[in-house]
């Protein structure tokens, strides 16, 4: 399962929870999203509308702020708060076009929660998407507590980062072109989904 494919999933999945592991407030915050989008996604014809239903529920559960300043990494100090306010909304469009709105790759996969880790105020949730043939692919969402409770900033696929990977593509257009480069294509979402970089991590 390659990651494009798996980490749209983590938006889409059926939920069904195997064993009886105690889960903690940022499995339940996970879990209760991945139902909302799960409702969506069987109660709404595709479309525009459920694809924005879809984006409004990642947005409860994504920081996507926190997301894109950790995929721009030190280059995000670098620029006015109305720039960094514009490359939050791009980078948002460029996981909307390459993730969410790719809801028909759904297969019936289904995710187990497999443990939690908290260290203050992060927090890691495992989980496992279990494939029709029964393979299973580890996908680890890490999570910040804010006001409103605990989100995503980060998705770790098979040691694969979300962050990680983002963040690679994109120093890599700034220092051998430039910022004004990089929104120009964020723009056009002239981007390849994240692959290889196997056990980096943001």
């Amino acid at each position: 399962m390659n990651t494009l494919r798996a980490l749209t999933l983590t938006a889409i999945l059926a939920l069904v929870t195997a064993g009886t592991a105690v889960a903690g407030e940022p499995t339940d915050q996970v879990r209760r999203s991945v139902d909302e989008v799960l409702k969506i996604v069987q109660s709404q014809p595709d479309g525009p509308a459920r694809r924005t239903a879809v984006r409004q529920a990642a947005n409860r559960l994504f920081d996507f702020e926190e997301t894109a300043k950790r995929a721009l990494g030190p280059h995000w100090q670098q620029h006015t708060p109305t720039e960094r306010e514009k490359f939050v909304r791009l980078f948002s469009d460029l996981l909307e076009a390459a993730y969410v709105g790719k809801i028909d790759l759904y297969q019936g996969e289904k995710i187990t929660y497999v443990g939690e880790t908290v260290d203050g105020d992060q927090a890691t949730v495992k989980t496992r998407i279990v494939t029709k043939q029964g393979n299973e692919v580890p996908v680890d969402y890490r999570l910040l507590r804010e006001m409103d409770g605990w989100r995503v900033y980060d998705v770790i696929i098979e040691g694969v980062s979300l962050v990680a990977n983002y963040r690679t593509q994109f120093n890599k257009i700034i220092q051998t072109s430039s910022y004004d480069d990089l929104v120009k294509r964020m723009r056009a979402k002239d981007f390849s989904a994240p692959e290889g970089n196997r056990g980096r991590r943001s």
